[in-house]
């Protein structure tokens, strides 16, 4: 076993565009749930909404990749609308019942053929990536040491991720101190309460699942930077990939949901690597194949995130007394 090249994998995984995806769609749902109490397990689906948003608007409409993300944030907007007009009167179960079907729409909508010469079907979307790597100011070459070297154009992906990412950590920090911050913690409190203040409860939530939904597309965005789309990505599995990571960082928190993500992908990277060495000849999970052993990373997700709920709901960084399902 190549203990030096697992643990250079594992590293890089650190700085990872799926990394910095998953970041920003955990705080997404760090905004809905940890905030607004907002049961919403179709985060997957406005990742799909905002990757989608940006290559299309490229590849069908010739628009620069900024522009791209623009399209993504509005596309984000309208589909947040569409899906918390008729359901953010829901609570509980049922808002997320609802918000799974959403996705998995959104899902479908993109793979089925009726729309093969729009959206690429089960191909997916590629060659979208013109506009954005000519406008890397970065020349050609490789940068960086050890596991932290990239091409120019992979560190370009990681400039914008990143770049991305502090706004939106900064956004979030801002929001969630301010008055209509504390008046979404009432909401997930009691909601009743908030009412009889004379709040508007309604329009509260619809403004948080917005907001959440543009980070999730965000998080879409740069996960599609680098390479191609492909919608079988974007299934109610990566929702809860997400949902481990924050109740893993935090859900009431900020940075949490930052620390849990890099942590799962840490792990992630570190068991895809470990698990199949380990079915080698005379290795603990011998008579296994590769990818069985691969596939056991599946298995150890669920169970921890298990013990997690279990042990410490809160998470790393979060405090058991702002989370309203272990009252």
């Amino acid at each position: 076993m190549d203990w030096i090249q697992i643990l250079s994998n594992t590293a890089e995984s650190i700085l990872s565009p799926v990394t910095f995806a998953f970041v920003l769609a955990s705080l997404g749902l760090a905004l809905h749930f940890g905030f607004a109490g907002l049961l919403n397990f179709g985060i997957a689906g406005f990742m799909a909404i905002g990757a989608y948003g940006y290559a299309l608007s490229i590849l069908r409409f010739g628009f620069p990749w900024w522009a791209g993300i623009l399209v993504s944030i509005a596309a984000a907007i309208v589909f947040a609308i569409l899906l918390g007009a008729p359901t953010l009167r829901l609570r509980g179960d049922y808002l997320a019942i609802v918000t799974i079907a959403a996705a998995e729409i959104a899902r479908l909508l993109f793979l089925t053929n009726t729309f093969d010469d729009f959206t690429g079907s089960a191909s997916g979307l590629f060659g979208y990536h013109n506009s954005f790597r000519e406008a890397n100011p970065l020349p050609d070459g490789f940068y960086g040491l050890g596991p932290f070297s990239y091409s120019s154009t992979d560190w370009w992906v990681r400039i914008v991720g990143l770049s991305l990412l502090i706004v939106v950590i900064w956004l979030l920090w801002a929001l969630t101190r301010s008055p209509w911050g504390r008046v979404l913690k009432g909401i997930r409190e009691d909601e009743d309460a908030v009412k009889a203040l004379g709040k508007n409860v309604y329009a509260y939530k619809m403004q948080a699942l917005i907001i959440g939904g543009v980070f999730g597309a965000l998080g879409g965005v740069v996960y599609a930077l680098p390479s191609a789309i492909n919608p079988t990505v974007y299934v109610t599995s990566l929702t809860f990939f997400i949902w481990t990571a924050l109740l893993l960082g935090g859900a009431a928190t900020v940075f949490g949901p930052v620390l849990g993500s890099i942590i799962f992908w840490v792990l992630q990277a570190f068991l895809t690597n470990v698990l199949p060495a380990l079915t080698q000849d005379g290795a603990i999970l011998e008579g296994l194949t590769s990818q069985q052993g691969s596939t056991l990373r599946f298995i150890l997700v669920g169970i921890g995130l298990m013990l997690i709920v279990i042990y410490r709901p809160q998470g790393i960084r979060g405090d058991k007394r702002e989370l309203t399902f272990v009252k």
